[in-house]
C-alpha cells in the first residue's frame, strides 16, 4: 500500500474526513458535467428515476438519526439525522410533484385525439 507522508501524519478521523470531502467535491463536478450534457427532452425521465433513487437518502437519514457520534453527543447525531430526513423528504416529494406536472404537459388537451 502506498502512503503519502501528509496522510501518514493525519489521524484516522482526519484522513476519513479528507477522503469524504474529496469524494464530495469530485461528485459535484461530475454531476454538474453530466447534467449539463443532457438534452431537455430527457430531463423528465431522468428526473423521475432520480427522484425514486433519492428515496435512498431517506433511508440514510433514518440511519443517521439513530446513530451515535463516535465520542460525541447522541442528541447532535439525532438532530442532524432529523434535519437530513426533513430535507430528503422535501426533495423527494417536490421532485415527484415537478415530474407529475411535466408529464401532464405531454398529455395534451382533453379535446385532442
Amino acid at each position: 500500500m502506498i502512503t503519502l507522508p501528509f496522510i501518514a501524519a493525519m489521524s484516522a478521523t482526519t484522513a476519513a474526513l479528507m477522503a469524504s470531502i474529496t469524494v464530495l467535491t469530485l461528485a459535484c463536478f461530475l454531476g454538474f458535467e453530466l447534467i449539463s450534457k443532457v438534452p431537455p427532452t430527457l430531463h423528465t425521465p431522468l428526473m423521475s428515476g432520480a427522484n425514486a433513487i433519492s428515496g435512498i437518502t431517506i433511508v440514510g437519514a433514518l440511519v443517521a438519526a439513530n446513530a451515535k457520534l463516535e465520542g460525541g453527543d447522541a442528541s447532535v447525531a439525532a438532530l442532524l439525522g432529523f434535519l437530513a430526513l426533513v430535507l430528503a423528504t422535501i426533495n423527494v416529494v417536490g421532485g415527484f410533484m415537478v415530474t407529475g406536472r411535466m408529464l401532464e404537459m405531454f398529455k395534451g388537451k382533453k379535446g385532442d385525439k
